[in-house]
């Protein structure tokens, strides 16, 4: 019998959380792909809240799903085997091969980790058999002295790949040459012979004013810097680390008064809020993340999004005063909607008799749909297809007619309230037939709910909705736009890659030559 050949792996380290891995993962798989290379990506842990459903039915760490698309490749389980949900300080959901294990503390995951290492190897023995090149990203930094023992994410991949490891660093926050040094100083002899070279990421400016530290960089580390990759503005492409909503802009691009205005809330759990990136992508709409009630006051729309933990952020929505603006803005009419966790703290009631999210068994809503939600220990991960069920704002007369996508990722089932009236009908998930309501409208028709991520990537939807939120604010509707398109976004960090990273020694290092690609 013959072993499959292994495909040679490349790793993207970080001196610390938010260097830029992801997307240089996602830039390589992109300049890689684009070649004519079967390229993978793949991370053996992660800890995000932005999550995303394969086509199987699987939940992974969002950013692997954005690589597998750069690309250009179905994502699927074996590249995120390992995804921590926190549901607080020191307790998470652990995910394993896209299916949730339960609740775990920190001291029961760690005792877990020899059986979930195993489980790590065998996906990147499944992976490198059907590839040309394995792209893995690590997490956080290697030099995590307090946890390389129980490390199962970083060097222990590279170590069982056997593959070198490109450091990055983000030189927007400063401190960038020391965090290469440090992170050296830190290892052990035989991980820092692994580190291939650094890339500066995130650079604004005149590389050339940089040369001198490059120089000494290299002189003293004696490893060598692949490249400068710079700043690039207003990039669209979802990121799994909240702190990245930081970032986001706080200014339109021109006078509010021409533009839509919408809020997203931002409470402390807050989950797949790139839900939201196609409305950030559009001139006619400003979208800002706020963090204080009286900021929603000037929005033309207020949106409660996905959270990781419902009622937690339903008690914080009233203790922050959030909740008596929301009920304020419904009470004179004000559109409002919700998505996933968003969509069932506008109900009537949470209900958790099994304590899946918490000690507690349930809160009341704000009661602004006739919904109500009960938490089951079994949840719901799919990729859905579905129909528009009740005229709202979301959909006008041409976007009931289309069929619209998107995806399933709760524990909490919605029942819905005598005469109420849903938003949806899934008329399919994860490709197999099945009728389904969805969601809730209410009765004066301004208050919409719904269970589905990613519904304003359907163009119909976003349409409407702005065309909606344009007459009620008295100003022109916007031009036809073919929305967000991730693909360009995915070719622009692939040509910036090729520009500033050097082409001969990221080859080498990722054990390529011109006969390996398929």
């Amino acid at each position: 019998m013959t072993t499959r050949r292994l495909a040679p792996a490349l790793m993207v380290q970080g001196t610390a959380s938010s260097a830029g891995k992801s997307l240089l993962v996602t830039a390589l798989c992109r300049m890689f792909a684009a070649e004519g290379r079967r390229v993978l990506p793949f991370k053996a842990q992660n800890m995000a809240l932005n999550s995303a459903v394969t086509a199987d039915g699987g939940e992974i760490g969002r950013a692997q799903a954005v690589q597998a698309e750069a690309a250009r490749v179905p994502s699927r389980v074996d590249m995120n085997p390992v995804l921590l949900k926190p549901e607080g300080d020191s307790r998470s959901q652990v995910v394993v091969l896209g299916k949730s294990i339960g609740t775990m503390s920190a001291a029961e995951y760690h005792k877990k980790k020899p059986e979930l290492r195993e489980l790590i190897r065998q996906c990147l023995t499944r992976l490198r058999q059907d590839c040309d090149l394995l792209l893995i990203e690590g997490a956080g930094s290697p030099a995590e002295i307090n946890l390389k023992d129980r490390d199962i994410v970083n060097m222990s991949v590279a170590r069982d790949a056997e593959a070198p490891v490109l450091l990055v660093g983000d030189i927007d926050r400063g401190g960038v040459f020391a965090s290469f040094v440090g992170t050296m100083e830190l290892l052990d002899p035989e991980e820092r012979a692994r580190i291939g070279a650094f890339v500066v990421n995130k650079f604004r400016g005149d590389v050339g004013l940089l040369r001198p530290g490059l120089d000494m960089l290299e002189a003293r580390t004696r490893v060598p810097v692949l490249g400068v990759m710079p700043y690039l503005r207003s990039l669209r492409v979802a990121d799994e680390d909240s702190l990245s909503l930081d970032d986001k802009p706080r200014a339109p691009r021109g006078p509010l008064s021409s533009a839509i205005d919408i809020a997203v809330v931002r409470y402390p759990r807050i989950a797949n809020w790139d839900d939201f990136d196609p409305l950030a992508a559009e001139e006619s709409a400003f979208l800002r993340f706020v963090e204080r009630p009286e900021d929603l006051e000037p929005a033309d729309l207020v949106i409660l999004p996905g959270t990781k933990s419902t009622l937690a952020d339903l008690a914080w929505l009233r203790e922050s005063g959030f909740a008596a603006h929301i009920e304020a803005r419904a009470a004179r009419g004000e559109p409002i909607v919700g998505v996933c966790g968003g969509c069932q703290m506008l109900g009537t009631f949470v209900e958790d008799p099994h304590h899946v999210e918490s000690s507690s068994s349930g809160a009341p809503g704000l009661a602004l749909l006739p919904i109500r939600t009960r938490f089951e220990r079994q949840k719901v991960t799919a990729q859905i297809s579905a129909r528009s069920q009740t005229h709202s704002f979301l959909t006008d007369a041409a976007a009931r007619d289309e069929a619209l996508s998107g995806y399933e990722i709760h524990m909490g089932m919605l029942a819905l309230e005598a005469d109420a009236r849903p938003a949806f009908r899934i008329v399919t998930r994860n490709g197999s037939s099945c009728e389904a309501l969805d969601g809730g409208v209410s009765p004066a028709g301004h208050v919409v709910g719904t269970m589905i991520h990613g519904i304003f990537d359907n163009p119909a939807v976003r349409r409407s909705l702005l065309a909606y939120l344009s007459q009620r604010k008295g100003i022109a509707p916007p031009k036809a736009r073919a929305g967000l398109s991730r693909d360009a976004e995915y070719d622009r960090l692939a040509a910036a890659a090729r520009e500033h990273l050097d082409g001969p020694l990221l080859r080498r290092l990722a054990g390529l030559s011109d006969r390996s690609a398929r």
